[in-house]
């Protein structure tokens, strides 16, 4: 094949014929990449302001300096997770392993639509897959299917819960005379709505319940939502509980929720998708107490298990209920008895081996890595918690039950019309003077601060940043 006008490295000669400029180029970018990143505490947690480059395509191929110098300008005015004092979302700097796995499944490019186009991975993420499902207690019967994101995992698994209520896997829901709905608490993520919407139900199919003073769902009201659903002539069939809600890190009270989803005969779901990494820590995996009822799972290791993005997976109880309920066959694709294409099984047909960068990931820390990120995560969290509850100004949005800290400035000077305002200041101060970034949710129709403690460069002196910087703002007032 022609390639007179295409750069030297363009491809890596599978014969080495380019080794030398294929090695050039790649010393080049992850030369430059590692200065960047061995140097990501210089930078701010967040850029002011990103210079985009041409967006056009040119005619020719443009100079490796050229593009190198673009790429770094990337890189620099890119959120910096890798910052110490980035404490505000659930993203962190991921593991060594996992970036270079990235790399790995990115050159030998196979494609997660069937066995015959990735033999080594698909086995792999069947066999990973079923023994985390074990660390949920899943059952001897359980398994999954990665995906990219956990809003992905979450319609996935309501895709399956619904077909197995309807009878809906091959005629649709036009002969459903009642209307399917689900029940998640109030605070739960937006992507059970974008689920319902995808899967023809509406976003109002996913009915609201009441939370408690720590943002957990209310068996009670759960139970009365349920009734009244059934009086009003809708027909339940799921119910979704969350293990770490995003703004304030809380976990509903499992078994009280199992036990309603029995009474009732629906499909229990658990959005464990940042809590679930708890089974990794002895410590702490009893405050899972209850998934392992559980019909289905979503868990992202993109999160606490500082997995690259992206990599989430749902989990199910009984695998073959993907095949009867889920599936479809790829006619033109070779089939394997023993390892269903993870294609057919899927919302995504064409995906990447993710699994590569969780296995390595698992393999490079270890259990006791991986506890030990989490431990470290829960006494940071303790510290602060404690600083902001003997404060007169600060107050907290809920009792922490993961390493995340949702609280305000409230101080008596203030009057409570203007407390968003305040907390929208303290959050700028503290990235532009201290180099301190924290979220700024909405939470109860008030403005709140986020604390999330990924990173494993964030340590004590990065907390008394934080409380130093609100204590200078406050008393500035």
């Amino acid at each position: 094949m022609n390639q007179s006008t295409i750069p030297q490295a363009g491809f890596i000669d599978p014969s080495g014929g380019n080794a030398a400029a294929v090695r050039d180029l790649a010393a080049d970018v992850i030369d430059q990449l590692l200065e960047q990143l061995e140097a990501a505490d210089n930078r701010s947690p967040l850029p002011e302001g990103s210079t985009i480059p041409s967006n056009t395509i040119p005619d020719s191929s443009r100079s490796q300096d050229d593009v190198l110098d673009d790429l770094e300008t990337i890189v620099t005015d890119s959120m910096n997770p890798a910052h110490p004092g980035y404490i505000g979302h659930m993203d962190t700097m991921p593991t060594t392993v996992s970036v270079l796995g990235d790399l790995v499944a990115s050159a030998v490019n196979n494609n997660m639509l069937s066995v015959e186009m990735s033999p080594v991975f698909s086995e792999l993420e069947v066999q990973l897959t079923e023994q985390i499902a074990d660390e949920f207690g899943l059952g001897p019967d359980a398994g999954g299917v990665l995906s990219s994101g956990g809003s992905l995992a979450n319609l996935h698994a309501l895709s399956v819960a619904r077909n197995q209520a309807f009878d809906v896997h091959k005629k649709g829901l036009a002969g459903v005379d009642r209307k399917p709905v689900l029940f998640a608490s109030e605070v739960a993520h937006t992507s059970l709505q974008k689920a319902a919407m995808l899967l023809g139900l509406g976003t109002e199919a996913v009915i609201p319940v009441e939370t408690d003073d720590n943002s957990r769902m209310d068996p009670a009201a759960l139970d009365q939502r349920i009734e009244r659903a059934k009086r009003n002539g809708n027909a339940p069939f799921c119910i979704v509980a969350t293990a770490g809600t995003t703004t304030t890190g809380n976990i509903d009270p499992l078994p009280a929720i199992r036990d309603i989803a029995d009474e009732h005969d629906l499909w229990f779901h658990v959005d464990a998708a940042y809590g679930g990494a708890l089974v990794f820590s002895d410590a702490e995996r009893d405050r899972l107490d209850g998934i392992d009822a559980a019909d289905s799972v979503t868990f992202n290791p993109q999160k606490w298990c500082y997995v690259a993005k992206t990599c989430a997976m749902s989990l199910f109880a009984d695998a073959d209920v993907l095949q009867e309920e889920f599936r479809i066959g790829a006619p033109y694709m070779r089939g394997d008895d023993a390892i269903p294409n993870r294609g057919e099984l899927s919302v995504q047909g064409t995906r990447r081996a993710e699994i590569l960068k969780l296995w390595l990931t698992f393999q490079h820390l270890g259990r006791d890595g991986l506890e030990q990120l989490i431990d470290e995560g829960y006494r940071l969290t303790t510290v602060i918690c404690d600083r902001i509850v003997e404060h007169d100004s600060l107050e907290l949005a809920s009792k922490p039950e993961l390493n995340l800290v949702c609280f305000r400035a409230v101080p008596e000077w203030c009057p409570p019309e203007e407390r968003d305002d305040l907390n929208d200041r303290l959050q700028q101060t503290l990235l532009s003077e201290h180099d301190i970034f924290v979220s700024a949710p909405t939470y109860r129709d008030s403005r709140w601060l986020r604390v999330v403690l990924l990173n494993p460069f964030t340590g004590a002196e990065t907390i008394q940043r934080l409380l130093s910087g609100i204590d200078e703002f406050l008393n500035e007032k």
